[in-house]
């Protein structure tokens, strides 16, 4: 069984996250520019409290109006895919589960311990909860 490291195992969430930070940057302050340039407009005192307040609003507004839909979008899907919604099926479990039958008609002997081989290495064959059962 193959062990990757953290940072390899997960780095899609690791330059997406980093994405995130950098995005939250620099809207913060870019947002800081605007709003000291919004005061000095409106000769009103420039002031941190007023900032965080609005940049936070601004900020709430935008995850609401988008990053949470996004995220659902993309987290629930994938949860589903996990559990083995039929909705999230990409249709290849029928075919391998076709694959497996061939491999133990053709090799009795040892093609359970291919199965399984290829099951840790892959960490599992199947994510429909149907097919997972039949061939073990």
């Amino acid at each position: 069984m193959h062990h990757h490291s953290i940072w390899k195992r997960y780095g899609f969430a690791w330059v997406t996250g980093g994405f995130f930070l950098i995005s939250l940057l620099g809207h913060w302050i870019f947002g800081w520019f605007a709003y000291v340039q919004e005061q000095q407009a409106q000769q009103q005192a420039v002031t941190f409290a007023g900032f965080f307040v609005t940049t936070m609003r601004d900020t709430l507004e935008n995850w609401q109006s988008e990053f949470l839909q996004l995220l659902w979008q993309v987290a629930g899907l994938a949860i589903l895919l996990h559990v083995g919604s039929p909705q999230s099926k990409e249709g290849d479990d029928r075919m391998e589960a076709k694959i497996d039958a061939i491999l133990l008609a053709v090799d009795p002997q040892h093609g359970q311990k291919t199965l399984d081989d290829l099951d840790d290495h892959y960490e599992g064959r199947h994510t429909d909860s149907r097919l997972s059962g039949q061939l073990d």
